[in-house]
């Protein structure tokens, strides 16, 4: 899709007039230089403040897996160069990063992710953004997601999740992938040993929605199941009505794998979730560190 199309089709859904980036010089899918040396000094410093106020919030909140690999990234002290982090991260599980001028087109981010490479936004939010940004920016990619892709389970379920999005496509079920996309990759809650614990790349970047999801009284918090996950309406513009949990990586990779030809067909049949129901049944783990297997 090319971006004057790509952009036509944002405004008509949400009233947007472009995306922020400078696609001027993106390749057909969309990849662009990270131009890393184009950075100033007071980007860096900026990446230097995010960095620092999220990794306070991290302990006791952030799964184990995703606070070990960043930790190994080093990526404190300044933007990362993504072509040196790429290197490492196709050592570890064959994925690679490629910048990307900012939102890219549904087809192009599956294909992406179906090749085992991660958009990653090139530009960084203002100062004037610091507590909250519409578009995802480098701090949020980055920060947010890269470090799980170092992961080998959840990398193969991304994988898997991209072939998937190349096919819902053509099956009219990309609805759907985007709710499963939203309440796991970016919104998604983890168990551990030591209570729940956050893996979605929205939380993980967000000052606030990173304490609330875990200590706040106020969400849901319910045991992951595919076929609910994926009736469930979410907010864009709020912090969560509802959260799910997976057992661990492994249950997401086993549970999304499968061909969902026959799941679309059903879920066309069923009516939409709000963000905030409870269904008959179902319980809600109301505090961050209940055991999940004390839920009835």
């Amino acid at each position: 899709m090319k971006p004057v199309v790509f952009f036509n089709s944002l405004a008509e859904k949400s009233g947007a007039v472009m995306p922020r980036g400078d696609y001027s010089t993106a390749s057909d899918d969309y990849v662009v230089a990270q131009q890393w040396d184009v950075y100033t000094a007071e980007q860096h410093a900026l990446w230097r403040r995010l960095y620092q106020r999220q990794a306070k919030l991290l302990p006791g909140r952030a799964c184990d897996s995703y606070v070990e690999h960043l930790a190994h990234i080093d990526a404190a002290e300044g933007i990362p160069n993504l072509a040196a982090v790429s290197e490492a991260l196709f050592r570890a599980t064959g994925w690679r990063l490629v910048a990307v001028p900012g939102l890219v087109p549904d087809k192009v981010f599956f294909a992406h992710l179906a090749a085992r490479r991660f958009p990653v936004t090139v530009w960084l939010r203002t100062p004037e953004e610091f507590d909250y940004i519409v578009e995802p920016d480098i701090f949020h990619d980055f920060f947010g997601h890269v470090p799980l892709l170092f992961d080998p389970v959840f990398a193969a379920h991304l994988q898997e999740y991209g072939k998937g999005g190349l096919k819902a496509l053509t099956l009219g079920g990309l609805d759907f992938l985007a709710r499963l996309y939203w309440y796991t990759m970016e919104f998604g809650l983890v168990k551990s040993s030591k209570g729940l614990r956050a893996y979605g790349a929205g939380i993980l970047s967000s000052v606030g929605e990173l304490d609330y999801c875990l200590n706040d009284q106020a969400p849901h918090r319910i045991r992951f199941e595919l076929e609910r996950v994926m009736r469930t309406r979410y907010k864009i513009d709020a912090y969560q009505k509802t959260y799910f949990v997976i057992d661990d990586f492994q249950q997401l990779f086993d549970d999304t794998t499968p061909d969902f030809t026959l799941l679309y067909q059903r879920l066309k049949t069923l009516s939409a979730l709000s963000a905030d129901s409870l269904l008959p049944g179902e319980t809600n783990l109301s505090l961050a560190n209940a055991s999940l297997d004390d839920d009835g």
